[in-house]
């Protein structure tokens, strides 16, 4: 009788005969896996670079509002438009690519430009609304899914990274507005920021990474105060 082993590619296991025509076959079937898996892969990476490009495009516009000078929300959504469609066109490529079982096993790949790009949505969303872009419609500006049970969705961790990364990008606008002489805004963003910060505080939160962006969360924090406090000195001292 053939001596059997056991074999464990990606996330299939074959236990099979190890004669000569099984062995064989087995080991085709393992190419055309490993064939599969390079071709998912590089469509993966396809969609990533294009999401790259989308990335830079709202980075360009969402710089002006660290100008010394007023700021036209309404200009700035306008011009993202077309950029936040075809975001939603390479999600769609990438849902269609990625096959529902392994889904974290690629996850890795579109999880940093993902973060980013939520970044960039919620520092739009507040600057226009005054409040946090919910994960509902995070989702929907992807044109992806809010929950894993539907199908290729948005993950809880990217959505809080965004959130933890758009305070960032607060920290810096709060400091530009008052080289603007607009000395109402800090004190506006402090109190969204501080409410968020209160926000994560009830987060058990053990992920590593998660932990560490959040940790960063306290120095925004900070910073943006002490922005407002020297805000409130001018004010005192006019």
């Amino acid at each position: 009788p053939g001596t059997f082993f056991a074999v464990s590619v990606g996330n299939l296991n074959f236990v099979m005969a190890s004669d000569f025509q099984t062995g064989m076959e087995l080991f085709a079937h393992f190419r055309d896996i490993i064939k599969e898996d390079s071709k998912v892969k590089e469509s993966i990476k396809d969609v990533v670079d294009n999401l790259e490009s989308c990335l830079i495009q709202l980075n360009y516009h969402l710089d002006c509002i660290h100008l010394p000078k007023e700021i036209c929300i309404s200009n700035i959504t306008s011009k993202t438009r077309d950029v936040e469609v075809e975001i939603q066109t390479q999600f769609q490529k990438l849902s269609e690519a990625v096959p529902p079982s392994l889904f974290f096993k690629y996850h890795d790949k579109w999880k940093s430009v993902t973060q980013q790009i939520i970044s960039k949505f919620c520092v739009l969303h507040y600057l226009e609304f005054g409040k946090m872009l919910s994960k509902l419609d995070t989702s929907n500006k992807l044109g992806i899914y809010t929950e894993a049970n539907e199908g290729f969705h948005l993950v809880l961790e990217d959505y809080l990274i965004g959130i933890l990364m758009m305070v960032t990008e607060l920290s810096r606008y709060t400091v530009n507005r008052v080289t603007a002489k607009d000395l109402e805004t800090p004190e506006k963003v402090a109190n969204f920021v501080r409410e968020l910060d209160a926000g994560f505080k009830m987060l058990n939160l053990k992920n590593d990474y998660l932990r560490k962006r959040y940790d960063s969360l306290k120095y925004d924090v900070k910073k943006i105060e002490e922005v407002v406090y020297d805000v409130a000195l001018r004010k005192l001292n006019n």
